[in-house]
C-alpha cells in the first residue's frame, strides 16, 4: 500500500506501538473524507474528487508529533465500473486501519443504510469514535440532518464541511484532547511498568546460576560442578538501568539445566524440566547459553527450538569463552589466523548449528572472570523495545513486494506464488499476514527468504517472526468475519 506525506510515518522511522496515536478517517465513498484529511495535514496529499473510490489505500501524515491521520478508501465501494475484488481489498485495508486506530473519525453526508452497517463495524471494533457530519455548510442544514444522524448510536456529532473549514477548530480540539489523555495513560504505564522479564536457559552445567551471579555482583543462587544442583526457577530483580530505554528494571530467571525428553528418569527432573519450560514462554527475553569447551550438542539445537516455539526474544551466549581463548593461547587450536579470526568462525559455527536462530546475536563471555557481562542487561532492553516495533504497512510492502519482484519464487505446475499486500498483525512473536494467491505455491526455503528479508530490513534480529498466509478465498471470509 503506497503511502504519501514528507513527514510520513512508515517513510522507515519506526517507532514503538505506544509512542505514536493514531486516528482513522472512515466511511463510505465521496462522503469528503479526502477533504477533511488534507483539511487536517493543512496541504493538499489525499486526491479529492467526486467519483467514489479515488482514494483507495491508506494514506497517512504526521500532522503533529507522534500524531498519525489515516485516510483510508470508502468502504462499501459499489457502482458501475467497481471492481469486486479491489473493493473487497479496500475494505480489508480500512478494516486493518480501524482495529490499528487509537481514534476514529467517522464521517457522513446523511444517513444512508450502508451508515448503520459501518458504525455497527466500528461499535463491535471497540474504538474510540467520533462522528463528523460533513458538507454542513448552514445552520438550518444542521437541524434539519441532527436527528438522522443521532440515529447511528454514535452520539452527538460535530458539524463540519472540511471543504470551507467549519469545525474544523472543533475537530483540532478533540485532536488535542484525546492525544493529551492518551500521553497521560502512557506516563501512568510508564510509572507501573513490569520488569523486563529474562531467562537464562541451556543444557545443564553450562554456567547459568555462575552467569547470573556475575551480573548480580554477589552469589545469589547456588553455583556447583554437580549437574542438577538448579532444581526450582530461580527469580532474581534488578532495577532499572541509569540510561534506561524503557524505564524498566529487570527479574531475572534462574532456570534448571533442560534435559531431552528420554533422560527424565524422576519426578523432579520433570518438573524441573516443566518450570523451565513454563518460565521460558512467561519471559520476554530468552538467553540460551551454551559451552565453548563442548562447542554446540544436539541438546543445544533442541533447546533452540524450544526457544523458538516460545516466541520470544532470543539472544546467545558462549560461555568459558576464557578457556577457550587459553588453549588457542597454547596452540592447541590451529587453522586460525588470530584470536578474532577464531572467535568470528565460532560465531559463523553457532549460527550454522543452530540455523533456526539466523541473525541472532552471539556474545562471548566467561561467568568465571566476568569478562564480556557489562553490556547483557542493556542487550536485553534493546531487544525488548524492539520487539514491539510496529512496522508500516506501507514500507512493509515496499520491501516484501520489491524482494519478491527481484527473486520469484519457483513455479509449481506452472503457477508462481503471488503475494498481493502484507500486514502486521502482532508482536512477540512478529505476525505478518500474506495476501496471496495460493500458499501451496511458496516452498519452506522461499519462507525462510521472506523472513531473512523482514529481518534484515526491520532490525528483527533476535525476534521471533511468524508469517500467516491468507489465500485470495480466504481473505474475504476474514473481513466478513471481522464484521461479525
Amino acid at each position: 500500500m503506497p503511502c504519501n506525506g514528507k513527514d510520513d510515518v512508515i517513510s522507515g522511522n519506526y517507532t514503538s506501538m505506544k509512542l505514536v496515536f493514531n486516528i482513522a478517517i472512515v466511511g463510505r465513498p465521496n462522503v469528503g473524507k479526502s477533504r477533511l484529511f488534507n483539511r487536517l495535514a493543512r496541504k493538499r496529499i489525499s486526491i479529492v474528487h467526486d467519483t467514489p473510490g479515488v482514494t483507495r489505500d491508506i494514506i497517512t501524515y504526521e500532522i503533529d508529533k507522534n500524531v498519525i491521520l489515516m485516510d483510508t478508501g470508502g468502504l462499501g465501494l459499489s457502482g458501475k465500473g467497481s471492481i469486486d475484488e479491489i473493493t473487497r481489498a479496500v475494505d480489508d485495508q480500512v478494516l486493518f486501519a480501524i482495529s490499528s486506530a487509537d481514534l476514529i473519525f467517522f464521517v457522513v453526508d446523511d444517513v444512508m443504510p450502508m451508515d448503520y452497517n459501518i458504525a455497527d463495524i466500528l461499535r463491535k471494533s471497540g474504538g474510540d469514535v467520533i462522528l463528523i457530519a460533513n458538507k454542513i455548510d448552514t445552520v438550518d442544514k444542521s437541524y434539519y440532518f441532527l436527528e438522522n444522524f443521532k440515529k447511528l448510536g454514535l452520539g452527538e456529532p460535530v458539524i463540519a464541511s472540511a471543504e470551507h473549514g467549519i469545525g474544523e477548530d472543533t475537530i483540532r480540539a478533540l485532536i488535542t484532547i484525546k492525544t493529551k489523555k492518551f500521553v497521560e495513560q502512557q506516563r501512568s504505564d510508564e510509572d507501573s511498568k513490569d520488569p523486563i522479564k529474562i531467562a537464562f536457559v541451556g543444557r545443564p552445567n553450562v554456567g547459568k546460576s555462575s552467569t547470573i551471579n556475575a551480573i548480580l555482583n554477589e552469589e545469589r543462587v547456588i553455583v556447583s560442578d554437580v549437574s542438577g544442583t538448579t532444581r526450582e526457577s530461580i527469580a532474581v530483580t534488578i532495577p532499572k538501568l541509569q540510561n534506561s530505554l524503557t524505564g524498566r528494571g529487570f527479574e531475572i530467571l534462574d532456570t534448571a539445566g533442560l534435559h531431552p525428553q528420554n533422560r527424565i528418569s524422576t519426578s523432579l527432573d520433570y518438573f524441573s524440566s516443566l518450570r523451565t519450560r513454563e518460565g521460558m514462554i512467561n519471559c520476554d527475553v530468552i538467553f540460551i547459553i551454551v559451552d565453548a569447551t563442548s562447542g554446540i550438542t544436539k541438546l543445544d539445537k533442541k533447546i533452540a527450538n524450544e526457544v523458538i516455539d516460545a516466541g520470544k526474544g532470543v539472544i546467545i551466549l558462549v560461555n568459558k569463552w576464557d578457556i577457550a581463548q587459553e588453549s588457542f593461547k597454547r596452540q592447541e587450536i590451529d587453522g586460525y589466523k588470530n584470536i578474532k579470526d577464531f572467535q568470528e568462525k565460532f560465531a559463523d559455527a553457532v549460527q550454522r548449528e543452530l540455523k533456526n536462530l539466523p541473525g541472532v546475536e552471539v556474545i562471548f563471555f566467561s561467568a568465571k572472570n566476568k569478562y564480556g557481562l557489562g553490556n547483557l542487561l542493556s542487550m536485553a532492553e534493546k531487544l525488548f523495545s524492539k520487539m514491539y516495533k510496529k512496522i508500516g504497512t506501507g514500507q512493509l510492502n515496499h520491501v516484501l513486494h520489491s524482494a519478491i519482484d527481484k527473486h520469484p519464487s519457483t513455479a509449481k505446475n506452472g503457477k508462481i506464488f503471488r503475494m498481493y499486500y502484507a500486514v502486521q498483525t502482532g508482536n512477540v512473536p512478529f505476525i505478518f499476514k500474506l495476501f496471496c494467491n495460493n500458499e501451496s505455491l511458496i516452498a519452506e526455503s522461499y519462507k525462510k527468504f521472506l523472513l531473512n528479508v523482514l529481518r534484515e530490513n526491520f532490525d528483527l534480529a533476535g525476534c521471533s517472526i511468524k508469517l500467516e498466509f491468507v489465500e485470495k478465498e480466504r481473505r474475504y471470509a476474514d473481513a466478513e468475519n471481522f464484521q461479525k
